[in-house]
Formats: C-alpha cells, structure tokens, sequence
C-alpha cells in the first residue's frame, strides 16, 4: 500500500488533509507535527507522497520540502498562504516541490497529490531503468575483463576470446557475464 506522510501543526489541517488524502487511496497517513519528527520518518519509511502545512512550529518549511526532494524519492507538496507561496514557489520548483496555495478546494487539494504521486512512480521507473544500464555496463566490464585475461594469459585473439565467451554462454544457457565471472576466477585459482 502507497505512503503518504503530512507533516502539519494543525488539528483541524490534519484532519482535513487526511480526510482528502484517504480518498486517493492513502488510508493511514503519517501524521507529524514537526520538520524534526518527518525528517526521522523520512530515515526510516519510503514515502510515495509528502505533504508539508506550512509554518511548522520548529522551522516554516521550505527546507523541509528541499530535503524531501533531496532525500526521498516522494511527490513533494508545500502548503502556503497566497502571497508566501508567490514568493518561494519559483525556487522550490527548481527542487521538484510543488506549491499549493492557501485557501485551496479538495479537489485542488487531491490534482496536486495525484500530481505529486505520478512524479514518484515516474522516478521510480528511471531508477529501474537506470540500475538495468548500470548492470549491463556492470556484465560489460566483465566480459571485457575476462576477454583481456584470454588474449594475455592465453595467447587468444580478440575474435577468438569473444567467440569463446559467447559459445559458452550459449552452450550453457547463463549470462555472458556469468561465463567472464567463472574465467576470472578459474584464473585467481
């Protein structure tokens, strides 16, 4: 189940902004009232949304919303009354915090949570995509190391140490990356 948390001081805000929350599917919020208490949830629990009520009791926000930005990979939203929110909302923009203004109706309310939580599920899929090419210059590397190994410590050509790599990999149905690892260990030994 997605997570949202609400960092806000306000009784009647949280109940509020829970309320609308629940209705897109976030059931049980995390509820904190201050800047300190959401940064030691963000430590701990990933989050697909945050929402920040500005002014907190222990800091007004912003920075909040830059180091959730920062530090989580959750669809920021910063709350503010109508003339901060023109204020900092070009700078936190730059961060990827949304800024909502105060007095705003639900369904403003929850288009902005859908915003914020399309922006997570859209970084999640780059971080997929991201760590598939970072395996696949991983294997790359590999085979290279282990096709180096054959032409120096075997006498291979280029062509041959490659063709031997593929052959293999083919022949037992495994990675090319797993045929360049067993290469380089067989020769450690």
């Amino acid at each position: 189940m997605a997570k949202a948390l609400i960092v806000s001081a306000g009784t009647n805000a949280n109940e509020y902004l829970a309320r609308h929350i629940a209705e897109l599917g976030y059931t049980r919020p995390v509820i904190v009232p201050s800047g300190g208490e959401a940064r030691r949830q963000m430590d701990g629990k990933d989050f697909e949304v945050i929402v920040i009520n500005t002014p907190l009791p222990d800091e007004f926000g912003h920075e909040l919303g830059t180091d959730a930005v920062q530090k989580t990979d959750a669809g920021v939203i910063l709350l503010a009354k109508s003339g901060t929110a023109e204020q900092i909302s070009a700078k936190l923009q730059d961060f990827g915090v949304l800024v909502l203004s105060k007095p705003f109706s639900g369904p403003q309310f929850r288009q902005a949570v859908q915003i914020a939580a399309s922006n997570y599920k859209r970084l999640a899929l780059l971080r997929a995509e991201n760590q598939k090419l970072l395996d696949k210059i991983a294997q790359l590397r590999l085979v290279d190391r282990a096709k180096c190994f054959l032409i120096e410590k075997r006498g291979m050509t280029e062509t041959e140490a490659h063709r031997l790599i593929e052959k293999n990999a083919m022949d037992t149905r495994r990675s090319r990356g797993e045929v360049a690892q067993e290469i380089l260990e067989s020769a450690e030994e």
